[in-house]
């Protein structure tokens, strides 16, 4: 029952990133919430969490999450973290987060290709 308590903790932790990254009454978000929705549902939230520090923080990626995130896709992670970056608080260092998601995402593939 703790495990599932920590899991549903977790999970409302990453919709609520979600909801202060990404404005829910935005038309040109609309699409943006889709992407968020489909995408999210392929990763646990806390390989999100993860991904999240990795890329905006200095936070390290498990190898089973880098599984994850390579299931996820390329088009979900990039337009993730291309959202997240977008933002106001985050876009004097963009070019920094994407670098670092590109590096994570080549990390990532050779880690799923020799496990």
């Amino acid at each position: 029952m703790a495990k599932f308590n920590s899991q549903i903790t977790t999970l409302f932790i990453v919709v609520a990133l979600v909801c202060a990254f990404v404005p829910a009454f935005s038309v040109e978000e609309a699409e943006a919430n889709l992407l968020w929705n489909t995408c999210l549902v392929k990763i646990t939230p806390k390989c999100a969490l993860d991904i999240i520090a990795a890329v905006f923080e200095n936070g390290t990626m498990p190898d089973p999450c880098c599984n994850d995130l390579v299931k996820e896709g390329k088009v979900c992670h990039d337009t993730l973290i291309k959202y997240i970056a977008d933002k106001p608080m985050l876009i004097a260092h963009e070019t920094e987060y994407l670098k670092k998601s590109d590096d994570l995402w080549k990390h990532c593939v050779l880690i799923s290709k020799s496990a």
